[in-house]
């Protein structure tokens, strides 16, 4: 099928006037779903919502299995398994969306398991939640490594959040899932 859908995608390339080597199917991409994605990125805006692109979301559900393609018949290469986990979309299709976490890994999900709410994970060793968002305002609780947190409004380098029933300003360098010169209201 894959060989199928790599010759089908050269002679529709071949069609439009393009050569072999700019028709350049990658053996690891046969349907070309990630040319797509980058086109879509580079547009800075998503075909089917027409929202941002890149753009964050959270994974509603405990489990979510992320394909190769976007359909139920492509294989599933991962499973995310934590609700609430921040994801990058960079791509859609009909109603899937090509996410990734904050490794790099991921595929296409299907939008019913994805969410608005945002948040973020703590990408550094120990982030201090603080009262107020400045360095050396109190440190109320310190947040380790991996913990999921929930982004409530970011402004220029600060992110108020709410990490296991506690609520603080980080500071944005420690967190992934939302961009350094986002804010959020």
């Amino acid at each position: 099928m894959g060989r199928m859908i790599k010759a089908l995608a050269l002679a529709l390339a071949l069609a439009t006037g393009a050569t072999a080597q700019e028709a350049d199917v990658p053996a690891d991409d046969p349907a070309g779903f990630a040319s797509a994605a980058q086109a879509a990125a580079v547009a800075g805006v998503g075909p089917v919502t027409s929202l941002p692109l890149p753009r964050y979301v959270s994974l509603k559900t405990s489990e979510g299995n992320a394909r190769r393609g976007p359909g139920l018949t492509h294989r599933i290469d991962w499973v995310f398994t934590r609700a609430g986990m921040p994801l990058r979309v960079t791509a859609e299709y009909e109603h899937w969306r090509r996410v990734e976490d904050f490794e790099g890994a991921g595929g296409w999900v299907h939008y019913s398991l994805l969410s608005g709410v945002r948040s973020a994970m703590v990408v550094a060793e120990m982030a201090d939640l603080h009262e107020d968002p400045a360095s050396g305002s109190t440190v109320t609780v310190h947040v380790q490594r991996g913990v999921v947190v929930r982004l409530l409004s970011c402004i220029r380098d600060w992110c108020r959040v709410s990490a296991e029933g506690n609520r603080g300003w980080v500071i944005k360098t420690a967190l992934w899932g939302v961009d350094p010169a986002e804010i959020l209201e």
